[in-house]
């Protein structure tokens, strides 16, 4: 990540983050009245190909042990009360700023992989990752809602995978690259505006 990329980040994480605080404090509240604890979830990304860390977000399913890979149809039964709202306003990644904040991750770049699919495409990722992952994307803007509509018809876990492997990774890659050959500081604002609005 280059110094102005950084600083960009910061400076951004200090103004959102200023303006984001009591939604997060609100939204926390919510969570654990209405849906209980824990208020947060952590899972493995992938912040380059060999290096993992706890991406945080708020809950948004019920807690299973057993709980793997990309979410589909077939985890729609879990979504919780508040669950629906909060992805569809995408107010579950408040809490990455966290992770800007660390240097986990950019607030734009390339959205973090589990580590299954850097492990199964080591060529694409090897490419992908040389962008810090980041919150929102060029692939989050103009694929999101496809990917989420591919995935909603998945009935098992299996199929979930399929698809995202053979449908969502090559597109997201094409489209992360893509930013990679294009970034710069204007493009990462009109991203993020983009991403909000």
């Amino acid at each position: 990540m280059t110094i102005s990329k950084r600083l960009f980040d910061l400076s951004a994480l200090l103004l959102l983050g200023t303006i984001l605080l009591p939604v997060l404090l609100v939204t926390a509240l919510l969570v654990v009245l209405l849906d209980g604890r824990p208020v947060f979830y952590k899972a493995e990304r992938m912040k380059t190909p060999t290096q993992g860390f706890p991406l945080v977000k708020f809950r948004t399913m019920t807690v299973t042990q057993a709980d793997q890979g990309v979410s589909g149809g077939n985890k729609a039964h879990r979504v919780t009360r508040t669950g629906a709202t909060l992805r569809r306003l995408r107010l579950d990644e408040i809490p990455q700023l966290w992770n800007v904040l660390r240097g986990d991750i950019s607030f734009v770049g390339p959205r973090p992989p589990l580590r299954e699919y850097v492990e199964r495409f080591p060529d694409v990722y090897a490419q992908v990752l040389k962008s810090r992952p980041g919150i929102t994307g060029l692939a989050s803007i103009a694929f999101h809602r496809h990917e989420e509509y591919l995935l909603a018809k998945c009935q098992s876990s299996k199929e979930t995978d399929e698809v995202y492997a053979r449908r969502c990774v090559p597109r997201k890659a094409r489209l992360d690259l893509m930013y990679q050959r294009k970034r710069n500081l204007c493009l990462d604002a009109w991203i993020m505006i983009k991403t909000v609005f």
